[in-house]
């Protein structure tokens, strides 16, 4: 039985209180203004065309304040829609030029002055309505004489009659004058429904509105809507975005109850139902009712994607507005985070779906952008990876001018912005004559500058060189009289030469499977391989955490030329489509030590991005799992069932070139013989994991 969460009708208000509404009568729009004030409304509708601000001449009425009342429009006594009156409070802006030379003094005055006083002060007044899916814009006329009126003071209102809207909807008005002397103001309400006010005889849309109940049945959402049989009504599904138009998502003529089944990660706070009768000219009724929704505002950050758009572009694309900051920041190679930097990005909210700029002069790869939401990371991308490469150790140095063009410089350190020339211990401070020589030397790379700050990337290649180079020359003795050693110990060398690194990732089902991984682990030991596997490293991985022991094993592997092996179980399978369905986010581990949880953020992303053929392989266990069952995204790789495919899985992993086709075979059977008992036990055990519904079996 579905537990209801949320009862609501398609026109459900925010006001629990019922409303007794005004009538006006007649569909013409009208408007009236304060004592004081004349004012005109122009015919017809007008574009919407804000413009940008303009410096006032002198003295210019302006918009300061919008006020709204909800009125009924009615044609007949039992046929009237629901309305929104609109007063925009106005205020004079600017002022008068004062006289100059001896009219100051009590000269004679000024006549153009005198007449400018003794005129009118006009204004052309725009307001702007919006609610999905009309939109309109009409034209005010309002002038008061200049010599009532003083700058700053409010001079009265004008009330426009009136923008008709639909019950339950979310409207937007913003108004602005022409030309426009000031930011626009702008107004968002929701609007009640046939529940929240005394309209029931009046608004024939509510005699026979679709009933909507929204419950929540496990991962599933209900849209349940009760009417009768016979009835025919519109159903759609709609993304209302703040940050441009509405994106219908999906729509049907329906006829009669029906429910709708929706899945939880279809869920985004801007998702909005409208539904009307389908009948000639109906009110259409719309709600949001996910706003608020926990798992809605999961999703959305899921599917939130931060591009970087050469050459200093960036961009970020979500189904709906963010509330959140962007900031640029610096990464020094060898982890640590990401250091903010100045010049901050816009402080505003992020633009979504909009490609925008970077404030820089040069790029360089050590240079990030992060997106934060309620001061939480959320994204991280570092610019142009592909196409710069790799973090350089490189020192930012971060200069501050005053406005007497006295400057001072600073060198960004974990620990913070070390001053050049200063005492601490600090490798900038040990090295902050020679950076302040590049610099004036021009040596080093301008990436941002504004009046009062600038940053400069200072390369340290040569410095780590000049520091090192006396102990190499030390080094070299000493290892000339190794290598006579180690001549000696030739067969003792040899042996210790451990081949290729690789890297064993997998889910944890359970102990079974746990004792399965130790013996195929155990069993490639014996061979020219060099094996990582978490069951080995519980204390480092308890100390560090999974993800921070996968980043460190991941990058020592395959900077050492060795392969990451994904070994995909059932539990392994349903860790990766959820991440692919829900997208780019960081799976929470499923245990202490689940490092296969941990390591999808940045494994799925070398697939998407194309990076891992040579670096990756695949492979899953005999009776455990069905080749269909591995998802199509991670077959860019080889695939290899084991312990039926090993010799083809165990020539991935070796060496090009080595070993022969009879030697593999024979470690092939080797391998086998280790891994065949662990594996009939697992498959035996009672209760062993997966679905054969899932494909998680072979079941033949």
């Amino acid at each position: 039985m579905p537990v209801p969460w949320f009862l609501l009708s398609l026109a459900l208000g925010r006001s629990p209180m019922v409303l007794s509404l005004e009538r006006l009568v007649g569909p013409q729009d009208t408007a009236r203004c304060s004592p004081g004030l004349s004012c005109h409304l122009w015919d017809g509708d007008v574009l919407c065309l804000p413009g940008s601000i303009v410096s006032a001449p002198g003295p210019v009425l302006v918009p300061t304040r919008l006020q709204t009342e909800l009125v009924l429009r009615c044609y007949q006594e039992t046929d009237c829609d629901l309305c929104v009156r609109v007063a925009i409070h106005l205020a004079v802006h600017g002022h008068w030029e004062e006289p100059k030379g001896e009219e100051k003094f009590g000269g004679a005055a000024d006549p153009e002055l005198e007449e400018s006083r003794n005129a009118f002060l006009q204004a052309q007044v725009v307001l702007s309505f919006q609610a999905y899916p009309t939109a309109r814009c009409v034209l005010l006329e309002v002038q008061v004489p200049a010599a009532l009126v003083q700058p700053g003071q409010s001079v009265g209102s004008v009330v426009f009659d009136c923008f008709e809207a639909a019950l339950g909807a979310e409207v937007r008005i913003w108004s602005y004058t022409q030309p426009r002397y000031q930011k626009e103001l702008n107004l968002t309400q929701h609007l009640p429904d046939c529940k929240g006010l005394e309209v029931r005889d009046s608004i024939q849309s509510c005699w026979a509105l679709p009933w909507l109940n929204v419950s929540a049945d496990g991962d599933d959402v209900h849209l349940v809507l009760d009417v009768s049989e016979d009835q025919r009504f519109g159903l759609s599904l709609y993304w209302n975005q703040v940050q441009g138009p509405t994106k219908p998502w999906w729509h049907r003529n329906l006829t009669g109850p029906q429910t709708i089944t929706l899945n939880h990660t279809d869920l985004f706070p801007c998702l909005c139902i409208q539904v009307w009768p389908l009948e000639p000219d109906s009110v259409r009724t719309s709600i949001c009712p996910f706003r608020e929704d926990p798992r809605a505002h999961r999703n959305l950050w899921r599917a939130a994607r931060l591009q970087l758009l050469p050459p200093r572009g960036w961009r970020l694309d979500a189904p709906c507005s963010l509330p959140a900051e962007a900031t640029l920041c610096w990464q020094a190679p060898g982890g640590g985070p990401c250091q903010s930097l100045v010049p901050p990005l816009p402080p505003a909210n992020v633009t979504v779906n909009k490609a925008l700029e970077l404030p820089l002069l040069n790029v360089h790869p050590n240079l990030c952008v992060q997106v934060s939401s309620w001061e939480k990371l959320q994204l991280q991308e570092c610019l142009w990876v592909d196409s710069l490469g790799p973090l350089k150790d490189d020192m930012l140095l971060v200069e501050t001018r005053d406005p007497h063009n006295n400057r001072s410089l600073c060198a960004l350190e974990p620990s913070g912005c070390t001053p050049l020339l200063s005492r601490a211990s600090t490798r900038a401070a040990r090295l902050g004559e020679q950076l302040l020589q590049d610099l004036q030397s021009g040596q080093c790379l301008q990436l941002w500058d504004d009046d009062l700050r600038a940053l400069w990337a200072c390369p340290m290649d040569k410095y780590v060189h000049q520091r090192w180079a006396l102990v190499w020359l030390a080094c070299l003795l000493f290892v000339a009289v190794l290598f006579l050693l180690f001549l000696f110990r030739k067969d003792q060398v040899k042996a210790a030469t451990r081949g290729r690194a690789a890297l064993l990732l997998y889910s944890a089902e359970d102990s079974g499977f746990e004792r399965l991984v130790s013996a195929l682990a155990s069993a490639l030991c014996q061979l020219p391989l060099r094996v990582a596997v978490d069951l080995w490293s519980r204390r480092e991985l308890s100390a560090q955490g999974p993800l921070a022991w996968f980043h460190a094993q991941r990058r020592q592997t395959l900077q050492e030329g060795g392969v990451v092996v994904l070994l995909f179980s059932p539990g392994a399978v349903v860790l990766c489509r959820e991440w692919l369905q829900d997208g780019a986010s960081t799976p929470a581990p499923q245990g202490p030590h689940d490092a296969f949880a941990a390591s999808l953020s940045c494994v799925l992303p070398d697939f998407l991005q194309g990076r891992a053929p040579g670096r990756y392989v695949g492979a899953y266990f005999d009776g455990l799992l069905h080749s269909d069952a591995v998802p199509a995204l991670f077959r860019s790789v080889p695939v290899f069932s084991l312990p039926s495919q090993l010799p083809g899985f165990l020539g991935t992993l070796q060496e090009p070139g080595d070993p022969s086709p009879g030697l593999l075979r024979e470690r092939a059977r080797l391998v086998s013989q280790a891994l065949q008992p662990a594996l009939d036990q697992l498959l035996k055990a009672p209760g062993d994991p997966g679905d054969p519904e899932d494909g998680t079996r072979d079941g033949t």
